[in-house]
């Protein structure tokens, strides 16, 4: 099994290719990292800056680099004694540049005989691909006949060869020549109610892959599992699994064809979930650890004092009732398409009546999707959730249960089941998270912001849950999919505890110069705490987008100018008129944020699972959603810092952050080094008057970390008093800064007087 002690997520683009990644191998090796992480390298979309729009996948993308460039990375990490992890799309391709997609440039000049048609998620009942990219349909008049292609300005089509092939082909208006095609151009606000093929979300660009289909598999992993087999590759991050048709059966299939290599799934865990027990996979990506780790470093008397300011404002305060707005908007605004397919699929049910039923059930969801005939449980809610809410469509409703539960791989069961999750992200965390802005930073992937943390009790039984069942699963405080950066989020916990000091700031703010729209409101002002110091222009790039996705007074396709207009002069507003009040705060809350990001950056490297550290987050990081978390990493500082850690330097806890790349680096290393003191998980309590603010946990009979919990409290209450950590007999040394102790009970005074975090390893 090629099971990393640790990954490091690099994420390439064009300029940052495999020649720039590879240059990165000997810091990453010198940092401590078990294997270079790396976001998709198929080949995509021209000019993507992610990759997650797959065109090709039987090559190395020649933008990063190439084959060549590819072998060449793969043999320098390769040498340098690390793993190689690879970001795996298998549910979608981009069809947003039909020539750079060879598939579907066959599929559009072939139709339905074309050898790649099957490829894709394609109704073919319905006639011609339905392509919808014109201004409006009445712009059918601007395309152009340009050799064997048709085009709409910089979009260019196939002609198929029938056509191509007539003898008055010359003759042929564009419009005639458009009539004759195996698809259809039409204006683009037709996708989201008439599309006939599957997406990936509400994306039109991103077309649906037939993974299910043994033949399909084969030809979107050959090159991939080639790598594998070669020894390139020693590890697989799946994406998005649950828009696949049979996760489970995926899953099976890749692990059968790489055995050996590891295997984790992008499955997003609500509280209280876990993966299907059928899947043969080491775990999921992390966002579960996340939530845990950020819950058990929240203060539980923050709540009343945020939700009361929520409620002052005029935002939304009910969570329950905006979710479940949120989802219906998007089963009857966004996914119009996919309801309507799902619903032609059930027998003997008015139409209307159809769609209502499979609307309200994948509504009422309490986790992104059920795996029938597994988690039959969450199946069930469901429906009885869509019964209490619209007892109206009950026949309707029982129906759909009857013929999925008679049919669990059946195709409705399927398309109900693969939308569903759709539905979640779209509703709960592409709009929820921007609409309910209680307190934003539990508004995270695979968060719930509801739940207002998790108390240290319940998360030492996560942590051995854990260690126990998915000792190799992925854990992490940091993706390209995050809404914001650990350090941003770990400010913002401090606010928390901080109450009515900070509560009463914003509110006192917001009567000065806040937004007009209470939700974005709370949000920027939490936002330009925890990112301060941050540019007006990126800030601006982050409001516009999170009042977008909240579709509340804008949205991406039908913007509000004169809202948007006060949105891009908010920053510079705000500085004048409470600028300086703003930056009180901050220096309030710099130096807690900093002991907070310590704390959850040990909780997360020493505990189970395999930490993953997002590229750039080894120092302080304050970014926010993508893309202001994909801008350029300096590694030369990072180097230079690791430079003067070879020289003995033990830095200070500062703006420098230094003492964060120094944590990073220790701790990866011992992991990389002496990986049996990091298993097995016991809490460790501490005793004394603030016990409380300690927290504790041993991974082996040789190996104790401890973080601080509550900084400010802890302050407030004069420190750690004669509280004490009770350590088995022996000389141990804290890792992080060289500190020789005896076992027995320690005191957290002189344990945490340098840093306030330690990892501790007991010399045999």
């Amino acid at each position: 099994m090629s099971t990393p002690t640790s990954t490091y997520r690099l994420q390439l683009r064009p300029g940052f290719g495999f020649a720039e990644a590879e240059a990165l191998v000997p810091y990453l090796r010198d940092l401590g990292v078990g294997a270079v992480y790396v976001s998709p390298v198929l080949d995509a979309t021209p000019g993507s800056t992610h990759g997650y729009d797959v065109t090709d996948p039987t090559r190395a993308r020649p933008e990063l680099g190439g084959p060549d460039g590819w072998d060449s990375l793969t043999d320098a990490v390769r040498d340098a004694g690390m793993g190689l992890v690879v970001d795996v799309v298998p549910n979608h391709m981009s069809v947003e540049v039909p020539r750079a997609n060879p598939w579907w440039w066959s599929v559009l000049a072939e139709g339905e005989r074309s050898p790649w048609a099957g490829h894709f998620d394609v109704d073919w009942s319905r006639g011609r691909v339905l392509v919808p990219v014109l201004g409006d349909d009445a712009e059918v008049a601007e395309l152009a006949v340009d050799g064997d292609e048709l085009t709409y300005y910089d979009h260019r089509f196939p002609i198929d060869a029938a056509t191509l092939a007539d003898p008055g082909f010359a003759s042929l208006t564009p419009q005639q020549v458009h009539d004759r095609q195996h698809y259809e151009l039409v204006g683009w606000r037709r996708g989201a109610s008439e599309l006939n093929y599957r997406r990936f979300f509400d994306i039109t660009t991103l077309a649906a892959v037939r993974v299910e289909d043994p033949t399909v598999f084969d030809d979107a992993h050959r090159e991939v599992l080639r790598w594998v087999t070669d020894g390139r590759v020693t590890g697989l991050r799946i994406d998005h699994p649950d828009g696949l048709s049979d996760p489970g059966g995926y899953l099976r299939r890749l692990h059968e064809a790489a055995p050996d290599a590891w295997l984790v799934v992008e499955k997003i865990l609500h509280p209280g979930e876990d993966l299907p027990a059928s899947w043969p996979a080491d775990g999921t990506t992390g966002y579960d650890a996340m939530r845990e780790v950020e819950g058990v470093l929240l203060d539980p008397a923050g709540e009343a004092p945020w939700q009361a300011l929520s409620e002052r404002l005029g935002a939304p305060s009910d969570y329950a009732a905006v979710e479940e707005d949120a989802r219906r908007m998007v089963t009857q605004k966004v996914l119009v398409a996919e309801v309507r397919r799902i619903a032609g699929l059930l027998r003997d049910v008015p139409e209307d009546a159809a769609r209502t039923a499979v609307a309200e059930t994948m509504v009422a969801f309490g986790v992104y999707r059920s795996y029938l005939p597994e988690g039959e449980d969450d199946w069930a809610q469901a429906i009885d959730t869509a019964r209490s809410r619209r007892p109206d469509v009950d026949e309707a409703l029982s129906a759909l249960d009857a013929q999925v539960r008679a049919d669990p791989q059946g195709e409705l069961a399927t398309r109900i089941q693969q939308t569903s999750g759709m539905v979640v992200a779209k509703g709960t965390e592409d709009t929820t998270f921007y609409r309910f802005t209680r307190f934003a930073a539990l508004n995270e992937v695979g968060g719930s912001p509801d739940v207002w943390g998790v108390d240290v009790e319940g998360f030492h039984a996560l942590a051995a849950a854990r260690e126990a069942d998915h000792p190799s699963a992925m854990t992490a405080l940091t993706t390209h999919d995050t809404k914001r950066s650990e350090d941003t989020r770990a400010r913002m916990l401090v606010l928390a505890e901080l109450g009515d000091e900070a509560t009463s700031a914003i509110e006192g703010w917001s009567a000065r110069c806040g937004l007009d729209e209470p939700a974005l409101d709370l949000l920027a002002w939490q936002t330009l705490l925890g990112a301060w110091p941050i540019s007006d222009e990126r800030l601006t790039d982050y409001l516009l987008k999170a009042a977008r996705e909240s579709k509340i007074r804008t949205t991406w396709t039908e913007t509000d100018e004169a809202f948007e207009e006060s949105i891009r002069a908010w920053p510079a507003r705000v500085r004048a008129e409470v600028g300086d009040e703003v930056q009180a705060l901050v220096d309030r809350i710099e130096a807690p944020g900093r002991t907070v990001s310590l704390s959850q950056k040990l909780l997360q490297l020493a505990g189970p699972g395999v930490p993953d550290v997002y590229q750039g987050t080894e120092g302080w990081d304050l970014s926010l959603v993508d893309p202001d978390n994909r801008r350029p990493v300096d590694h030369e500082a990072f180097r230079a810092v690791l430079r003067r850690l070879d020289d003995g330097w033990l830095p200070e806890v500062d703006a420098s952050g230094a003492v964060k790349t120094s944590l990073v680096r220790r701790v990866l290393t011992l992991r990389r080094d002496r990986p049996e003191l990091f298993r097995g998980y016991v809490a460790v309590a501490a005793r004394g008057p603030a016990a409380d603010h300690a927290l504790a946990f041993g991974r082996s009979d040789d190996l104790v970390a401890v973080v601080t919990r509550l900084p400010v409290g802890l302050e407030a209450r004069g420190g750690w008093a004669d509280t004490t950590l009770p350590l088995a007999e022996g000389t141990w040394t804290d890792a992080l800064t060289g500190a020789v102790l005896e076992g027995g009970d320690v005191a957290l005074a002189d344990l945490l007087r340098t840093y306030p975090v330690a990892l501790l390893t007991r010399q045999t």
